[in-house]
């Protein structure tokens, strides 16, 4: 339990003793008319125990059975310290613990009959008998019903804090999922747009590097395909950051599909990449599965680029409506030796995820002559074929 505040403290300790202060003006009242008066107990030890009890609350959240019994007991010989056992009463109904509430109550109702023994008055035990049990009864089922609803309230703030803190907790890792997920189709779109022109610009330049016996007419020739790869690289570069920065109500631009792939294989071909397409596919599938298509080729071509230069590559593409689209990507070993651009990473992580995303499987490994062969089979439900116009 926190502890308290000074201020808090202060007024509580006040209302206890104001309570009190009625209690014990009434007390030598009463006295005054029996014979000898009040005596010096009421006068000066009574305000001393109470002072006493009311310094020991200061201790009630730390030690709250310990302390409500202690001010309790001493409430016997004290009219001026009911307010303090009423105030540790309430203290420890807070809790809400019943055994302790209950040997409390006990402790008071028992301490109230007591008292008339400390604070003899004429006829009390035959006309006052109901007062000396209803009322302390009463009150301390005050006293335990105002702590009961404060420790209530307490458990309920708690309870909203922890929710609250749990939430934005909550709030700050699904940002930061987000964040995380946000850098990844980043860093995917990035590899998807750039890697494969990089990758034919870089076998260009291996290929300038490593030929000696080129003709002029052939060096201007994968100069010029370098100088226009670069160009529509940093061109693609633009597109692709526009799309990131644009607002997200504004529509994207056309998605690549099943029918760019020639433009793909041909794009390929003008950079050198010696690349041979069979397309036995019968209609078209739905654009998600014919995205994911390309995206597959693309990176398939880009890796032959890059870890097989001059190789031959044969893509082969099969499938029908019903069946599902078989895609496969074959490249010998190289015939170059340059070298080996820096990987990115998200190659192959990419095309894992795109086609665990599509329901597909992937399959990819060396062959035995030290190619390369990317086979991978993509879910087509039937109904959804159209019209597929063929241009390899």
């Amino acid at each position: 339990m926190p502890r308290a505040g000074v201020w808090q403290q202060t007024w509580r300790l006040t209302v206890a003793a104001v309570v009190s202060l009625p209690i014990w003006l009434s007390t030598l009242a009463l006295m005054r008319n029996q014979p000898g008066g009040p005596g010096t107990w009421p006068l000066v030890g009574d305000p001393l125990v109470a002072l006493a009890c009311l310094t020991v609350l200061l201790w009630r959240r730390r030690w709250p059975l310990t302390v409500a019994l202690t001010v309790t007991v001493a409430s016997t010989v004290s009219a001026l310290a009911t307010g303090a056992a009423l105030l540790a009463l309430c203290s420890v109904s807070t809790r809400r613990r019943p055994v302790e509430i209950g040997a409390v109550v006990l402790a008071y109702v028992s301490a109230s009959q007591l008292a008339v023994g400390v604070y003899p008055v004429q006829g009390a035990d035959e006309a006052l008998w109901w007062v000396q049990i209803v009322v302390p009864a009463l009150t301390a089922g005050i006293a335990v019903a105002a702590g009961a609803a404060v420790g209530a309230r307490r458990v309920e703030v708690r309870s909203l804090r922890d929710r609250a803190e749990s939430a934005e907790r909550e709030q700050s890792a699904r940002a930061d999922r987000a964040r995380a997920l946000e850098r990844n189709r980043i860093a995917r779109e990035m590899h998807d747009v750039l890697a494969h022109r990089i990758s034919l610009v870089a076998m260009q330049a291996g290929v300038l590097d490593h030929r000696g016996d080129l003709s002029a007419d052939e060096n201007r020739v994968l100069v010029r395909g370098i100088a226009e790869g670069s160009h529509q690289a940093l061109e693609e570069l633009r597109e692709v950051l526009g799309v990131l920065r644009a607002d997200p109500g504004r529509p994207e631009p056309p998605q690549p599909s099943l029918a760019r792939i020639p433009e793909l294989v041909a794009d390929a071909r003008t950079s050198g990449l010696d690349v041979r397409l069979t397309d036995a596919v019968a209609g078209t599938p739905p654009d998600s599965i014919g995205r994911t298509c390309y995206r597959i080729v693309q990176e398939a071509l880009t890796n032959a680029a890059k870890h097989a230069p001059g190789a031959v590559v044969r893509v082969t593409l099969d499938g029908t409506a019903g069946g599902g689209l078989d895609i496969g990507v074959r490249n010998g070993p190289a015939p170059l030796r340059t070298a080996r651009p820096p990987s990115s990473g998200f190659g192959l992580l990419g095309v894992v995820e795109r086609i665990t995303l599509a329901g597909g499987e992937l399959d990819h490994h060396p062959t035995p002559e030290g190619g390369y062969v990317l086979t991978a089979r993509l879910p087509w439900p039937d109904g959804t074929a159209h019209s597929h116009e063929k241009s390899v």
